[in-house]
């Protein structure tokens, strides 16, 4: 997975506002994103909200939660993966709800995804991924998360459905995928922030189709295991996750 000190931005003064890029970065990110898929079903399906109510509470959830990180001076693990977790279920209105479907859905998202890089390199010089100190660097960062994650669910969904790979299956391409990026980042010389965003776009379709084995019926390939329990599960494990790589982080939050 991808490890260390990725492109920074041209800021070096003041806490950094985001976690290193290391492994239990990406190993808190997939247990977020997979609690984002069993909690996002749990509220459309089990407790039958449906898909725009949903992604409406867990829209809200999004902005209370990202007010309460920008506002924070420094990294905060809890309202930081606490907004991780809220970039959830607008996929399944696009696609379902909407009717884009999961093609057009992921298209429109991967060409959204592309314009918020540029539009941020040309803006700030370069695209942090790993310090941000900036509130213009940190804006960004969040839009493009919630883009990538929302195009993540929707590529997910599309691997799933569409190519008929089901959930186990899907779950090994995506994790073949994310193998080959970091194998990119320790023997080529790609930008670092580009397989940062390729690596973060992937771990998201990744945790859905996790999340959909766990939950989903037997006849749709899954273990059929409740939701509710499922997601309470895997955020307790995210939680132990967080609170030990949070007592290692080096003081002033940038990874070396």
């Amino acid at each position: 997975m991808l490890d260390g000190t990725i492109a920074a931005a041209p800021e070096s003064k003041g806490l950094s506002k985001v976690p290193p890029a290391n492994a239990s970065f990406w190993a808190a990110k997939i247990l977020a994103t997979t609690v984002g898929e069993t909690g996002g079903d749990a509220l459309s399906m089990t407790l039958d909200l449906g898909y725009a109510v949903s992604s409406l509470i867990f829209l809200g959830f999004f902005c209370v939660t990202l007010a309460l990180q920008i506002k924070s001076r420094r990294y905060h693990p809890f309202f930081y993966w606490a907004v991780v977790v809220a970039t959830t279920t607008t996929s399944d209105y696009l696609d379902r709800t909407a009717g884009l479907g999961y093609i057009r859905s992921s298209a429109m998202l991967f060409l959204l995804v592309l314009l918020i890089l540029v539009i941020w390199h040309f803006a700030t010089g370069a695209i942090g991924v790993d310090h941000i100190v900036s509130r213009k660097n940190e804006i960004f960062y969040w839009v493009t998360i919630l883009v990538s994650n929302t195009l993540g669910t929707a590529v997910g969904d599309f691997t799933a459905d569409n190519l008929g790979l089901g959930f186990e299956r899907g779950a090994l391409v995506f994790a073949g995928l994310i193998a080959l990026v970091a194998v990119c980042y320790y023997t080529t010389r790609l930008p670092r922030s580009v397989l940062f965003w390729a690596a973060y776009v992937l771990t998201r379709p990744l945790g859905a189709t996790l999340g959909d084995t766990l939950t989903k019926a037997h006849a749709e390939g899954g273990l059929a295991l409740g939701r509710i329990a499922s997601s309470l599960t895997i955020a307790a494990v995210m939680v132990l996750v967080i609170a030990f790589t949070s007592q290692r982080r080096p003081e002033g939050g940038r990874a070396h």
